[in-house]
């Protein structure tokens, strides 16, 4: 099983999946695209219809902003990632009162992180490109990049296909438990390099490795931040789009929410009440909480030495080994609001505070705690965007996609990491009347049998349970029998095994979706640029599939 590279000349085909099939989706996901009203109450409006998007628009317009502001601290990362021009334009837009944006995010994982970070990104550049067209009205995609998040293990990995398709992982050097400090704060160690190199030897070579390895080089580079090594190579990949990235850790952007930050010390559990109250209903309905919130704290963290929570004790508010007053607490974010950032369930609120936004591209766990926030949004008096489901996919080699429709096989029964699709699918390969003849000797011996047994009372009762031990043995030997012709099967058939292990292998490495285990460099590495340019043309923006690719 190799990776071979394909030619610019080839097209995108794809075919799409309910992702009710698919295993692990919760119930709530499902029921957003397909059941919208049982879900409703928890959101601001239904994607699917155009009199949201109109009514989305609306009401970010009314909101007041600091358009100036936004676009000059925008302009100012950029300048310091020498941004493509294109993205640099896109931000330049967002100071005029008429633009809006579609926004998407995620942590700044290792050379780009998994497939479904590059898919969100793309969903968040079609929408805004949708909206303009048939709203006309000004829209940008915005790339939220969540650098104030403190899991350095969750990001320092990337995994890749090698070139018998086997997943291969490099990573930075792990850090001490005891270090909470903001994936923002930390240089890129000098082993950066050797990452880059053990990445370079774990992809198989094609015409594409040594571009895609310098403009790693250039993205990656030891004393620079991680958040802003995954900045800069995401600019490098989607700038040229249109795409804006915003660090969410720069410490210019904070006064933008200096309000919120103050409304949230002084209100203090109010955010935690409410979406406790709304996790409570989503679970009176049927649904999962996918957030448990604290009910007596402000959902903030303190940003000193390391990023510490904020937690309500004796009257007073307990930061690391320092205890604060709410007056004072509040008057140090008046003045200093860089020292606060976020946590999940302010983040958004904040997130759409600063940008004009219309509509977040979400995944399926991220709905889940979205939903719990329709009330601190009310509260708040921020609009509350649309939720737009990323698109969701696999992308397959030609020689997987066409397997699977030769022989019929659904993509999720290859998930499973045993044989037993592989079994049945050969079995269904084998001569009708073979396997005929099995069945029909079974079931002719076990009614052959139970005659025999029913009238065995007549002369001896004691040796009908004789007579039974009987059965099951010539039944087990029949079953043992099939079994051995399923083996010859695949003996006969390696060719057809083979390619259900590289189907399998390529959708499921390790058992787990595709999009969600290996990063997008893997099949930039595999393509090249064409790979972005066919995702941005042809990638469905149809909700409630999910897209079996081939590139």
């Amino acid at each position: 099983m190799s990776i071979q590279p394909v030619t610019s000349t080839e097209t995108v085909q794809h075919s799409g999946i309910d992702i009710r099939h698919l295993p692990g989706l919760r119930s709530l996901a499902a029921d957003y695209v397909y059941h919208f009203a049982a879900v409703s109450s928890f959101f601001a409006g239904d994607p699917a219809s155009p009199q949201a998007w109109s009514d989305a628009i609306r009401r970010t317009r009314a909101l007041p902003r600091r358009r100036g502001d936004l676009a000059a601290l925008l302009a100012a990362q950029q300048r310091r990632r020498d941004a493509p021009p294109a993205a640099c334009d896109a931000a330049a837009r967002l100071a005029d009162e008429q633009t809006v944006a579609v926004v998407t995010g995620q942590q700044a994982g290792l050379f780009g992180g998994p497939l479904y970070t590059l898919l969100k990104a793309i969903t968040a550049l079609q929408l805004a490109k949708r909206v303009s067209r048939e709203q006309g009205t000004p829209t940008v995609a915005v790339f939220w990049v969540e650098s104030e998040d403190h899991d350095w293990d969750e990001v320092r990995t990337c995994t890749v296909f090698d070139a018998d398709l086997q997943a291969q992982t490099v990573s930075l050097p792990a850090r001490g438990e005891a270090d909470a400090a903001p994936v923002a704060t930390i240089a890129l160690p000098d082993e950066i390099r050797s990452t880059i190199v053990d990445l370079e030897a774990a992809l198989p070579p094609t015409e594409f490795t040594a571009g895609l390895v310098e403009q790693l080089q250039r993205a990656y580079r030891p004393g620079i931040g991680m958040a802003d090594g995954f900045a800069r190579w995401l600019e490098t990949v989607l700038g040229p789009a249109g795409l804006v990235v915003y660090d969410a850790s720069d410490p210019a952007a904070k006064p933008l929410a200096r309000d919120l930050f103050v409304r949230e010390i002084t209100s203090a559990g109010e955010t935690g009440r409410l979406a406790a109250a709304a996790g409570a209903e989503l679970v009176r309905r049927g649904y999962h909480a996918q957030v448990q919130a604290h009910e007596d704290s402000p959902a903030l963290f303190y940003l000193g030495s390391g990023r510490h929570a904020i937690r309500a004790q004796d009257g007073q508010f307990a930061v690391a080994d320092e205890r604060w007053s709410r007056d004072a607490l509040a008057e140090l974010a008046r003045r200093e609001p860089a020292r606060f950032s976020p946590n999940v369930l302010l983040r958004p609120l904040v997130q759409d505070t600063i940008f004009p936004n219309i509509c977040y591209v979400a995944g399926p766990n991220e709905l889940a705690y979205l939903g719990q926030l329709r009330g601190v949004y009310e509260q708040a008096g921020v609009p509350m965007p649309l939720m737009y489901p990323r698109a969701t996919a696999t992308i397959l080699d030609t020689t997987a996609v066409r397997f699977l429709g030769r022989y019929d096989v659904a993509l999720p029964t290859l998930q499973p990491q045993d044989e037993s699709t592989l079994n049945h699918l050969l079995a269904a390969q084998l001569p009708p009347h073979v396997d005929a003849s099995i069945q029909e000797a079974t079931r002719t011996i076990t009614e052959r049998m139970e005659t025999v047994i029913e009238a065995l009372p007549a002369v001896d009762p004691t040796l009908a349970g004789a007579a039974r031990s009987t059965l099951g043995r010539m039944q087990h030997d029949l079953k043992n029998l099939h079994g051995k012709l399923i083996q010859a099967a695949k003996r006969r058939d390696e060719t057809l095994r083979r390619q259900f292990m590289h189907a399998r292998a390529q959708a499921f490495p390790g058992g787990h979706p595709q999009e969600r285990t290996i990063g997008f460099v893997s099949f930039l590495n595999q393509y090249g640029p064409v790979l972005i340019d066919r995702l941005r043309e042809s990638l469905p923006l149809e909700m409630g599939r999910h897209w079996v690719i081939t590139i």
